[in-house]
């Protein structure tokens, strides 16, 4: 069975569980396993569904809109992103009031929509005053076309200062934050968390996987398999940087021997123990494939005993909490 969360201090509640749709829906699935996908998640109680504008140059958007255009609006929490630069034009990409403004207009029109849940800002954008990015975000609340706004990739910091210049200015505050989070990238809890609690804030984590080493596709002393996140060209400088080393492949075997002990299959075991984190909203899975959705479906249900959990801190220590 499904849980859901309050996100953060809001009202609102999402499936402890999104379905991801970067570089699956509209890239590397073709429009009946990508209504597949959904047609899965959906009946499992998914109602979160994450995309973006750049995602799959802008088809992803379009595709996710034409497999949730079979479901009631109402049951459905769509959020998409802003700011990665993915075009060419001068303005396109950043978070100025002009593009955060054009490009969820363009958004909702991929997505055949007249609104989505959350818009939320890609990563941080320097060149612009965070005054203006806030008050951008507010003015589409007040026209109806965005319910919340988040941020992903941002320092904890940075939240809240933003947070506290949409108090000034009487603007809605960031709702939700996106940052990557899994065992072997645990340094949201002490970098992150500490914030988005203090500012009720909800988190919807990616990269539970860590690009498929937690699944134990990687091997020590071979190359990734063909066809495997680090075997994939635009994902290799995030894979190998964080992942592709020979001491975090050998804590991934040992991992998925503690997988095979609970009878349960690795990717199964890492995404529940991420559901099983107190700050963790939803965690976002990217399947490439029906049968990997099913199968990161069923981590929802998945009870992770303490003796377990205690093996995997062991493993993957958390992080030190920093003095203030």
């Amino acid at each position: 069975m499904m849980n859901y969360k309050k996100l953060g201090k809001w009202g609102v509640r999402i499936s402890a569980l999104g379905m991801g749709t970067d570089m699956n829906l509209g890239d590397r699935c073709d429009e009946a396993m990508s209504r597949e996908m959904v047609r899965l998640a959906y009946e499992a109680g998914v109602n979160y569904f994450d995309t973006a504008d750049g995602y799959g140059h802008g088809h992803a958007e379009t595709m996710l809109g034409t497999c949730l255009a079979d479901y009631p609006r109402h049951e459905l929490f769509v959020l998409t992103k802003v700011g990665a630069k993915w075009k060419q034009g001068p303005n396109d990409g950043g978070l100025s009031a002009k593009h955060i403004r054009e490009s969820c207009d363009e958004s909702l029109r991929k997505l055949r929509m007249e609104y989505v849940d959350v818009l939320m800002c890609h990563r941080p954008d320097p060149a612009t005053p965070l005054e203006e990015t806030v008050r951008a975000m507010d003015d589409l609340i007040r026209a109806g076309k965005i319910l919340y706004w988040g941020v992903s990739n941002w320092p904890g910091g940075l939240i809240a200062k933003t947070n506290a210049i949409a108090r000034a200015l009487g603007a809605r505050a960031a709702a939700v934050n996106e940052p990557r989070y899994n065992l072997v990238y645990r340094f949201p809890e002490s970098l992150i968390f500490p914030t988005t609690r203090a500012e009720g804030m909800g988190n919807f984590t990616f990269s539970p996987l860590g690009h498929g080493l937690l699944a134990g596709i990687y091997k020590p002393g071979e190359a990734p398999p063909t066809g495997s996140r680090a075997a994939v060209d635009a994902q290799n400088p995030v894979t190998r940087g964080l992942y592709f080393r020979e001491d975090r492949i050998a804590k991934a075997q040992e991992f998925t021997g503690i997988a095979d002990e609970l009878g349960v299959a690795a990717a199964e075991l890492a995404i529940a123990w991420v559901l099983h984190q107190p700050d963790v909203t939803s965690c976002i899975v990217g399947a490439w494939r029906p049968e990997e959705l099913q199968l990161d479906l069923k981590a929802a249900a998945l009870a992770i005993p303490e003796d377990v959990r205690t093996k995997l801190d062991a493993l993957f220590p958390p992080p030190a909490i920093p003095a203030i």
